[in-house]
């Protein structure tokens, strides 16, 4: 597998989807196919694994702010592993799945908790010059004091899937206008993630 003069039997077809299944969504033998033949063209030179240089030949994937980020998480992948990090952008892909791949691009060095600086750099890297350093800072200060954290707190996995929603939501009223955290707690209990 991973080999372009290789082809994709029914026996890795079903590995990979009993592979994914464990880890995150059902994905299709179709699906499979496909993705199969995008990883291919992706490694160039049938090594059986894509390179971080190989992702940024992606148009969409080099020009998403936070590339750099997603390349460390990246970089090296297998097919069954290439497969397995796609399915989290999937509608499929449940709830939890989805603030899994969020989480970890916060926790760039890996060690299992987003701290205030996490979130700043993530913030910086998506709001670029749209705001400053000490816009940003004030908005994340007040983004975790409205939902019961301080810039001292490490949030884990657990957290974001606990007040993922409710944290996404306040940030978009610190940027773009005041609704009391309450309000919104109240509303993200109705919302499903549009990931």
């Amino acid at each position: 597998m991973g080999n372009s003069s290789s082809m994709l039997t029914q026996y890795d077809i079903e590995e990979v989807q009993e592979y994914c299944q464990n880890l995150c969504s059902t994905v299709s033998q179709q699906e499979i196919v496909s993705l199969y033949q995008r990883f291919c063209q992706l490694d160039r030179n049938a090594k059986g694994f894509i390179s971080a240089d190989e992702f940024l030949s992606v148009p969409e994937f080099a020009m998403n702010p936070l590339s750099q980020r997603l390349l460390k998480m990246v970089d090296g992948l297998n097919f069954k592993d290439f497969v397995a990090f796609l399915s989290a952008f999937s509608a499929k892909a449940s709830v939890q799945q989805k603030v899994k791949l969020i989480f970890k691009v916060y926790d760039s060095d890996g060690n299992g908790k987003v701290s205030f600086n996490d979130m700043l750099e993530v913030l910086r890297d998506l709001s670029g010059s749209f705001i400053s350093d000490v816009q940003r800072e004030q908005v994340l200060t007040q983004l975790l004091k409205e939902a019961g954290y301080s810039k001292d707190s490490y949030l884990t996995l657990d957290d974001f899937n606990k007040d993922y929603i409710a944290l996404t939501s306040v940030a978009n009223t610190c940027l773009f206008g005041h609704v009391p955290y309450s309000v919104v707690k109240k509303e993200a209990n109705n919302l499903t993630l549009g990931i």
